[in-house]
């Protein structure tokens, strides 16, 4: 069993280069978020962890990924203090899942002719939202779109196969995320 403790505990001193998910004994949505000693509860997609992501499955994809950028609703909250690239987030901001698109798994305006999800939420989920490396290089049709590590729904339920973690853990971890910072699922 994990002992969850506070995101201000000795794993906060120095930058924090990788962050490990794993699933928690019972539940495919439910996983827990470890930084060295430091364990936060997170959510994760309905089907659990897999290693052959699909899109539409529900899964979360198993693998090593790059924190490389994200978003932020600038209406909602200041610029968080991370030393991740953050931008902030437009109404107009959508992110394409559509397999027959050329830009499949790429940020497209809302509303698109392609499928895609909208950035810009009523739910606060993606108030602060950084983009995994999933899929991108190379990048291929159907092997997953959208996979974001956000905050989670009121109350926490299942994403869609992202990682998902509490508003306040987020607002935590963020100022201590490293640069080069890697999250490993699985």
């Amino acid at each position: 069993m994990h002992k969850q403790v506070n995101a201000t505990g000795p794993a906060a001193v120095k930058p924090i280069s990788r962050l490990r998910v794993s699933q928690a004994a019972g539940s495919r949505s439910d996983g827990w978020l470890t930084i060295g000693t430091l364990t936060i509860p997170c959510k994760l997609g309905p089907a659990g962890i897999v290693h052959r992501k699909v899109e539409g499955d529900g899964a979360t994809p198993a693998g090593s990924f790059h924190l490389y950028r994200g978003f932020y609703r600038p209406d909602r909250l200041r610029r968080p203090q991370t030393v991740i690239p953050l931008q902030p987030q437009r109404p107009s901001d959508g992110w394409c899942d559509d397999r027959a698109s050329g830009q499949y798994n790429r940020p497209v305006p809302h509303p698109s002719p392609a499928s895609h999800e909208a950035m810009w939420r009523d739910d606060h989920i993606y108030d602060v939202v950084l983009i995994l490396d999933h899929n991108h290089r190379p990048r291929i049709r159907g092997a997953g779109s959208a996979i974001f590590f956000h905050l989670t729904r009121t109350p926490p339920a299942p994403t869609a196969g992202c990682v998902a973690i509490s508003a306040e853990a987020m607002r935590r971890l963020l100022p201590r995320l490293a640069r080069d910072c890697r999250i490993e699922i699985g």
